[in-house]
């Protein structure tokens, strides 16, 4: 009788509660069901965020300051709902964080030292370092260079996780990789809002032809891929526990700028070098016999996209 291996870990690193499941929510909960045990380590609880519920406006930082704590239950009630364990970077002791959200930039306000963004470098990375030792994930999930949209938190992410990553053996490194949405997904899910969403919608449409995040790129460069578009109710579900920062109707959501974004089904990733942070070459499979068993859809160039992050980008 042959004794099945394991299903392989995963660690998704995330700045701030929400971001977790807005970008990476449905590969957490597919993972999660097909039995890999998936856990999520939240950098800081983002206690500079805007608060989208007038009845909840008390808690951001100009009045009571009490945001951190109240996202921190969020999270929980999030995760649950995806089924994967969590923690916060720095967290235990009495304490809830290590790091304090460092806000937007721009806002014309310097960054205190207890802020992430401030954080030393080494001894941040260490952090992570010892999460991964303890985890021992196969896959470590953060986002690209630029943060995914250049907020100063989510580029810290990258960079401690990078690091925290290259500290480690090389024989003992798990497989990273970062966030990214093809270009052709990203024009797609504008021109679906505007059919989809109604015309006496408060929310503000996004323009096709606009401009887009950095984690946006040319469809080539995401070599592996997600989709499972009957996951996102239960995505739907967990980010309606983030409700100081989002309003969920359906298949679409916005943020506290009321702009209209949909929660499409599908995640795309590609792998990182931890010593430089930068994408490794894409390549491609020719075969997507994925652990998952997600559809594999291909680029614009034709060629096919892997579906199991923990296969790593065949050469």
């Amino acid at each position: 009788m042959t004794t099945q291996a394991p299903a392989a870990p995963l660690l998704f690193v995330h700045a701030h509660p929400d971001d977790e499941t807005l970008t990476t929510g449905i590969t957490m909960a597919r993972y999660a069901r097909a039995g890999h045990p998936v856990h999520v380590l939240t950098c800081t609880l983002g206690e500079e965020g805007e608060v989208v519920p007038p009845e909840l406006a008390h808690l951001d930082v100009h009045h009571d300051d009490a945001l951190g704590p109240h996202r921190r239950e969020e999270l929980r009630g999030a995760m649950a709902a995806l089924g994967v364990t969590h923690e916060v970077l720095g967290e235990g002791d009495g304490r809830l964080s290590r790091y304090r959200d460092s806000g937007m930039a721009g806002l014309g306000t310097a960054p205190g030292p207890d802020t992430f963004v401030a954080a030393d470098l080494e001894d941040a990375a260490a952090l992570v370092a010892a999460v991964i030792r303890r985890v021992r994930p196969a896959v470590v999930v953060t986002y690209d260079r630029h943060g995914g949209y250049l907020h100063p938190d989510h580029v810290q992410t990258h960079r401690v996780t990078c690091a925290a990553v290259a500290s480690l053996p090389v024989p003992e490194r798990p497989l990273l990789y970062a966030v990214l949405t093809p270009a052709s997904w990203a024009r797609e899910d504008r021109e679906w809002l505007a059919r989809h969403l109604p015309a006496d919608s408060s929310w503000t449409l996004p323009d096709p032809d606009g401009d887009y995040p950095p984690s946006v790129v040319a469809d080539e460069l995401v070599t592996h891929e997600v989709v499972d578009p009957s996951l996102v109710p239960l995505q739907a579900l967990a980010l309606r526990s983030h409700a100081t920062q989002l309003t969920v109707d359906g298949r679409v959501y916005a943020l506290s700028n009321d702009i209209a974004a949909r929660l499409s089904g599908r995640e795309g990733f590609a792998r990182l070098d931890p010593v430089t942070g930068d994408l490794l070459a894409a390549s491609h499979p020719d075969t997507t016999a994925g652990a998952t068993g997600s559809t594999t859809t291909g680029s614009s160039t034709g060629a096919p996209r892997c579906a199991d992050l923990t296969e790593g980008t065949p050469t």
